[in-house]
């Protein structure tokens, strides 16, 4: 009985409500300071696979470009040299010199020194075989100052040689990232809206599109390492849209720092870019159809005129010929 009256004492119950209500308290503070300690561990965890996950993709990414660019990133040496002894970065390279060697996909020292060995060297072999092939099977009775005279004009031409061929080289890579860019496009939107990150779209587009386009799926990997250890995100949106050279890249990066800065829809702002490029491409297949009737003008006058004539002439000459009407006029005449 007196176990039952402490139980149903009004004090008893309020102190054992206190009781539980204090603890419920001190449980749920500690609790969270447990969970902090837990959420350090997690980060860290997080950081640590971060870090992993940025040294393969760096591995990668060198594995790709020593597979691509073995021949071509190191100079030789007596290359490094000359340019170094004589200056050949200072007097014959700027900023635009190493944006368009990038454009053509060549990045590092090594292609910037070989390519100002070129243009310091390029003139004289070119003066060398101009002056031997005019002297010797051209021009072999002219006097040899007017032979020199000529190589040396063939020489200062053969100078810019090297900086034409860069530019062959840029308007071939531009061509390929430009014809398979909308496509690449597109599929971004869809990677983006179906809940990846940009990061994550870039780089599973770059693996998709290597068959269609290898310039445009190496670019886009080294955006994708870029984006993984710059601590700027903007900064390689930004290089993409330089090295590659193209509008429609610079305003597709330009639009995703927009978004990346103030906070608005990736998707929105990729699903505008994407009409835009279906609209220009487009535009520019009504300008080339429009293009194509004065083209076709001298072809059809120069092939298909005479052939037409021959047609319509040949059965009237080949039946005078045959009724003897042809050779009757003749001996009249």
């Amino acid at each position: 009985m007196n176990i039952v009256n402490q139980l149903t004492d009004p004090n008893f119950l309020m102190a054992v409500f206190a009781a539980i209500s204090a603890a419920a308290v001190v449980f749920t503070f500690g609790a969270q300071f447990f969970d902090r300690s837990e959420l350090k561990g997690r980060i860290r965890r997080v950081a640590l696979e971060r870090e992993k996950m940025r040294a393969i993709e760096m591995a990668r990414l060198r594995g790709q470009e020593d597979k691509r660019t073995s021949r071509r990133t190191e100079a030789k040496g007596y290359m490094k040299s000359l340019v170094d002894k004589l200056s050949l970065t200072q007097a014959l390279s700027d900023e635009k010199t190493i944006e368009a060697l990038s454009q053509a996909g060549y990045r590092g020292q090594g292609p910037l020194t070989t390519y100002l060995f070129l243009r310091f060297v390029t003139p004289f072999v070119v003066f060398a075989l101009a002056f031997v092939y005019l002297a010797v099977v051209m021009m072999p009775n002219r006097p040899l100052y007017l032979n020199a005279l000529y190589a040396m004009t063939i020489g200062l031409a053969g100078a810019y040689l090297p900086t034409i061929m860069l530019k062959n080289r840029v308007i071939k890579r531009q061509k390929s990232i430009r014809r398979a860019w909308p496509d690449a496009l597109d599929l971004m939107l869809l990677c983006v809206e179906s809940g990846m990150s940009i990061e994550h779209a870039i780089k599973r587009v770059g693996k998709e599109i290597g068959d269609e386009s290898p310039e445009l799926a190496e670019e886009m990997t080294l955006t994708t390492a870029e984006l993984s250890f710059l601590e700027d995100r903007s900064r390689a949106f930004d290089n993409l849209g330089r090295r590659t050279g193209l509008d429609g890249v610079r305003s597709v990066m330009t639009a995703l720092i927009q978004s990346d800065r103030y906070g608005t829809s990736v998707g929105h702002s990729l699903r505008v870019m994407a009409e835009e490029g279906r609209e220009q491409r487009m535009n520019e297949a009504e300008k080339k159809a429009a293009a194509l009737p004065p083209k076709l003008t001298v072809p059809l006058i120069v092939f298909f005129l005479p052939v037409l004539f021959i047609v319509i002439m040949a059965p009237a000459g080949i039946k005078i010929a045959s009724t003897g009407a042809f050779s009757s006029l003749m001996g009249g005449g």
